[in-house]
């Protein structure tokens, strides 16, 4: 075979089969010959305006014991070099990328959050996300990397998380509440707590909120957002609590919503966004890895729920077994309904495959006194 170095300084497969059939002794008829091609074709070959197709490549390496590869690669890379000069920058495709890599687009654009968007119009989707993001230009959405960041959120929100977000906070900014005050908010609390018995009182929820001054959106989580409930203040007393019901159970229904309570009681959120995700676990207790903040609100979220030394004192005298009976007797006596006392139990014993008959779904119940954006229906906003 020819050595590889006599083949490596050409720029393309025409100046190659010029070198070898130089090194030969032939003209480019004889080869044309030789490969039962027509002159015109080989003068293309050399030329450059004829590509060296797979077959054309494996006639070669027969005649001039070249591999084929060696063809193709200098066909290949004289086709980029050529698209190169003739191809125009698009810094756009960068930024589209990024956005598609990290944003739930076509999710975004099936719920009804970019208007007037479709994946086959480019130009309207990046239209529909500058909008939704409230900025002049796509490339100044806050998910992307080089983006000033307008929202007081921590540095490890996700890109769907920051959507679901926005939304929440488009929905919050249209609805009409009462006065705020931590009073009332405390106050709140205490009517909460009187309809936790039943699945039903549920419904009582939103009014409550709202009669309090906080503003309370349910909105279904965005694949991969893993977020349970959010705080955060549209003003210094305007609060909003939102929830995605992403576990669809009394026990977390009442969690989270006590949790994001305690957050709005302790001003939580007015410096930087609660996101509260995957509170589940360690992070809903109040270990040492658990931030301050979110330790309180746990607490809070626990005692509302089942006060922790009527819990201690069951575990003690019950476990390891719970009879069906002794979680009714329990939520009886505590006036709550028995779902919690089951939620609580899974989480200290870490058997999330027991108690289930007891956690009952919520979501359904809340919703029609509230602010609801998913599940089937998009929240009117701007409308």
């Amino acid at each position: 075979m020819e050595t590889e170095h006599k083949t490596t300084e050409h720029k393309t497969p025409g100046q190659l089969i010029e070198a070898l059939l130089a090194g030969r002794g032939w003209t480019q008829s004889v080869l044309a010959a030789v490969l039962e091609i027509s002159k015109s074709t080989m003068n293309k070959l050399i030329a450059g305006t004829q590509t060296v197709t797979a077959e054309i490549a494996i006639s070669l390496e027969e005649v001039f014991e070249v591999p084929a590869e060696r063809f193709l690669e200098l066909q290949q890379q004289f086709d980029l070099s050529k698209a190169r000069i003739v191809s125009r920058p698009n810094p756009g495709r960068a930024t589209r990328a990024q956005l598609f890599g990290g944003l739930p687009v076509a999710e975004m654009i099936k719920r009804g959050w970019l208007d007037g968007a479709s994946l086959s119009d480019m130009p309207s989707v990046e239209r529909a996300l500058a909008s939704f993001f409230g900025v002049a230009t796509v490339g100044e959405i806050e998910v992307l990397p080089h983006a000033a960041k307008k929202t007081a959120v921590g540095e490890q929100t996700t890109p769907p998380q920051l959507a679901w977000l926005y939304r929440v906070r488009q929905i919050a900014s249209e609805m009409l509440v009462g006065q705020f005050s931590p009073f009332g908010a405390r106050r709140a609390v205490e009517q909460l707590k009187k309809l936790v018995l039943s699945t039903e009182e549920s419904r009582k929820v939103p009014r409550i909120l709202a009669e309090a001054g906080i503003r309370f959106v349910m909105v279904e989580s965005l694949p991969g957002a893993k977020i349970d409930g959010v705080c955060f203040w549209l003003g210094d007393a305007a609060p909003v609590i939102a929830m995605s019901f992403r576990h669809d159970r009394i026990d977390n229904f009442w969690f989270v919503l006590r949790h994001e309570l305690e957050h709005v009681i302790q001003g939580h959120g007015k410096n930087q966004i609660v996101i509260d995700a995957e509170l589940e676990g360690e992070k809903a207790g109040v270990g040492a890895d658990v931030p301050e903040e979110e330790r309180i609100a746990n607490s809070a979220a626990s005692e509302f729920c089942v006060p922790a030394k009527m819990m201690d004192a069951f575990v003690a005298r019950k476990g390891p077994f719970f009879a069906e009976r002794d979680i009714r007797s329990l939520a009886a006596v505590l006036k709550i309904h028995p779902g919690l006392v089951a939620g609580q139990l899974q989480h200290r014993t870490g058997r999330y495959d027991r108690f289930r008959d007891h956690l009952v779904k919520i979501r359904t119940v809340v919703a029609p006194g509230a602010a609801v954006d998913g599940w089937g229906d998009v929240a009117p906003v701007g409308m």
